[in-house]
């Protein structure tokens, strides 16, 4: 299912909790696009056909990532884009659109989304991986 661009970020915006769009769509930003470095083939392809076409685009033009990071260094990573942001508000933002992701992904792409990533993703997606 592909939402409407506002409708993605208004789940964005009403998960993080914050005070205006362009606050949730920079979260959205700098998450798909760290996203984007850690998915590969059929699977990011796919994520991005369910994504608003404007956030299909950064997924499928990311950061470039030299290694996969661990779900404490993609906080830390985000942290660093977001200008003010800290550690602990990296956390909210990225689990915000994680969870989202999740939603507009379904239950499968988003576990074939955790097989792609470090063990403890599952946490910032908003569900927790089966072992």
């Amino acid at each position: 299912m592909t939402l409407r661009p506002g409708a993605f970020l208004a789940r964005v915006k009403e998960r993080g909790d914050y005070d205006t769009a362009e606050d949730a769509e920079r979260a959205a930003r700098v998450v798909l696009a760290l996203l984007g470095a850690h998915l590969v083939g059929e699977v990011r392809a796919q994520l991005a056909a369910r994504l608003p076409e404007s956030f299909s685009l950064i997924l499928l033009n990311p950061l470039k990532s030299v290694e996969p990071l661990s779900p404490e260094r993609f906080v830390r990573a985000t942290a660093a884009w977001i200008e003010g942001a800290t550690e602990q508000t990296a956390t909210w933002d990225v689990s915000a659109v994680l969870s989202t992701v999740a939603d507009t992904a379904g239950e499968d792409l988003t576990g074939q989304i955790l097989l792609q990533l470090p063990p403890g993703y599952d946490l910032l997606f908003g569900s927790l991986q089966p072992t």
